[in-house]
């Protein structure tokens, strides 16, 4: 048996022999080895004396199993059989001929529900697309099968919720191979369909219509959501759970507990933001700032009330999350930084983290100010001229 340090190319250029199999030793993490089988497939395993007998874990194939993962894995094993554990117990019952409802099961209970704070979407999501495959074997669902979802989801759905339930697909069966189940991945090869970043917002012909739209609405609940969006730039579900207790009115901040990226943010409140709370707090006693009688206790969605809104003020292609996006394109066009646009709406960014942390909340605030002020003055400033 050879040794080497595995490398992509290391790997991908081991011959492959005409019968039986090559087997190689990783030089980088020892115990790791691979066999190689005529048809050219490359699989990762350890082999560990457990309870008197020679096991070979199979850790799963290359490339469907990066390097990195394989030693990852190959280390959890070698701490598990030291501690007197047999690694081999989940290998065995995921290598039975499980079905693709049991895999993501499986996928939801040990990792979604554990590590992802967006597992719900995972469990509607994958319910609602590919509940006809749960009672298929996992092995049987071919790539074709998931090219053809992929389209078929494309043209009901659009390209967005394609992609994403593409994503979903391949990341099941990507945990079901990593815990030992000896499978491919059919969604592995299944091009996605190219998306294009949205870049809509509140432009200054379409502001007035949107105010005077706004102001019409019988809906005052939806109005004051919609507006407080808008001004604060913050997340529409953030602005939907707004609770008293996260408003500090002296300082004109909202301290929001978590945000997407799973951390707290401070948002400072411009003097506009600060008169709809104040009208908030004297018409309701709930914790909520858009209290309501759903599940949740606040707001759920104003959907038909942005419906109206846009189709009153002859807005097409405009989402509530632009809103979001409106604010800092007239923080930019009020000669705002990026850093500080960035501070402002909570964006996280390799790049840009370390700036963040040393902006002072001052600037931040003086921004939106001179944002919501110009936003202001635009809507003055076309009613005047009406």
């Amino acid at each position: 048996m050879k040794k080497q340090s595995f490398t992509k190319k290391t790997l991908s250029n081991i011959a492959a022999p005409e019968s039986g199999r090559i087997y190689v030793h990783d030089g980088h993490e020892k115990g790791l080895s691979v066999y190689v089988t005529p048809n050219g497939a490359v699989t990762f395993f350890v082999r560990k004396r457990i309870n008197g007998r020679d096991e070979r874990i199979v850790i799963g194939r290359f490339p469907d199993i990066s390097i990195e993962q394989a030693r990852q894995k190959a280390m959890e094993i070698k701490s598990q059989v030291a501690l007197g554990k047999d690694p081999s117990e989940d290998k065995k019952r995921l290598r039975a001929e499980i079905t693709f409802g049991e895999m993501f099961q499986e996928y939801m209970e040990r990792y979604s529900k554990k590590q992802k704070r967006s597992w719900k979407f995972d469990e509607r999501e994958v319910n609602k697309f590919c509940s006809h495959w749960f009672t298929r074997k996992a092995s049987h669902i071919s790539r074709q099968e998931v090219q053809i979802l992929h389209e078929r989801v494309h043209d009901n759905n659009g390209l967005y919720q394609a992609n994403r339930i593409l994503e979903r697909i391949s990341a099941i069966y990507n945990r079901a191979i990593r815990w030992g189940w000896e499978g491919t991945n059919p969604a592995r090869g299944v091009k996605k369909f190219k998306e294009k970043s949205r870049d809509r917002f509140l432009k200054r012909d379409e502001m007035p219509r949107f105010f005077a739209a706004l102001a019409e609405d019988e809906n005052e609940l939806a109005r004051e959501f919609i507006l407080l969006s808008l001004l604060t730039g913050a997340r529409k579900a953030n602005v939907l759970a707004m609770q008293w207790n996260e408003i500090n009115f002296d300082m004109q901040e909202w301290r929001i507990p978590e945000t997407k990226n799973g951390e707290s943010h401070t948002v400072p409140l411009s003097d506009q933001a600060i008169e709809i709370l104040e009208r908030r707090r004297a018409a309701t006693n709930s914790m909520f700032v858009f209290p309501s009688n759903s599940k949740t206790g606040h707001y759920a969605d104003p959907k038909r009330a942005w419906e109206r809104i846009l189709k009153r003020a002859n807005i097409a292609d405009l989402r509530i999350h632009d809103l979001r996006r409106t604010l800092g394109s007239w923080m930019a066009a009020t000669g705002t930084t990026t850093a500080i646009i960035g501070k402002t709406l909570a964006h996280k960014s390799v790049q840009a983290t370390k700036i963040y942390e040393r902006l002072d909340l001052d600037p931040v605030r003086a921004s939106v100010n001179r944002a919501t002020d110009a936003i202001m003055d635009s809507v003055n400033n076309a009613t005047r001229r009406r």
